[in-house]
């Protein structure tokens, strides 16, 4: 009868996590002996915990997206404003300790298909509780139209890390540090330029936004 019920859950914990780092330096093809090998675990013991590569990296995503969810909730917290979503503006202290998970991110898309999809369609609802829990504390403005504005923002942010994992291709993927924080020290500055100013000095392209649409949805007899 197994009762090591305490060290069981830190040993899932622990091979979760390393095959964030695994996923993320190798992306998903990577095998469940690889990860195995890099927990110094057999790969029978990691079957035993999760299943198959498959469940495990259901696990994977869902606490990368609970992390990211967690590090957005903390940035508004404490009256900085809004990071870009995702986790991309994470602060200079905790690249380090983050880049794992936005590596991961970044594989997520770069694979496609359903669980891209899935990953980012959970980013832009965490995003969207995120937005309206600043905009009730004072952190955030208030948007007229609340969910587009989070799955924008989503899309901006994920995109342009991706634009820049091409433009400035990574010389080694296993160290997740580097990669964020040259990428960081690239738009950290624009980004939250934008973030907290905007771009046009008034709003008079807003205005003719609106009235555009409102022209255009009206109904027609």
């Amino acid at each position: 009868m197994r009762t090591t019920h305490a060290d069981d859950r830190t040993t899932r914990a622990r091979l979760r996590d390393t095959a964030i780092e695994v996923f993320a330096r190798d992306g998903f093809s990577a095998t469940v002996r690889t990860i195995a090998d890099a927990a110094g675990v057999s790969p029978g013991l990691v079957i035993h915990h999760f299943g198959s590569k498959e469940k495990l990296r259901s696990e994977c995503d869902d606490h990368v997206l609970r992390r990211t969810r967690e590090v957005n909730e903390a940035s508004l917290d404490v009256g900085a404003g809004p990071q870009a979503f995702g986790g991309i503006l994470t602060t200079l202290d905790t690249i380090d300790e983050d880049g794992p998970r936005i590596v991961y991110l970044i594989r997520s898309l770069q694979a496609g298909g359903d669980m891209a999809r899935q990953l980012l369609d959970h980013l832009a609802g965490d995003a969207e509780a995120t937005f309206r829990h600043g905009v009730v504390t004072g952190t955030v403005r208030p948007s007229r139209d609340e969910r587009a504005r989070a799955r924008y923002m989503v899309a901006q942010s994920m995109g342009a890390l991706l634009v820049d994992v091409v433009m400035h291709p990574p010389a080694d993927w296993s160290d997740a540090g580097s990669i964020l924080r040259s990428y960081v020290d690239r738009v950290l500055v624009p980004a939250t330029e934008v973030a907290v100013h905007g771009v046009m000095a008034d709003e008079s392209l807003l205005d003719t936004v609106l009235a555009y649409r409102e022209e255009h949805d009206a109904p027609t007899n």
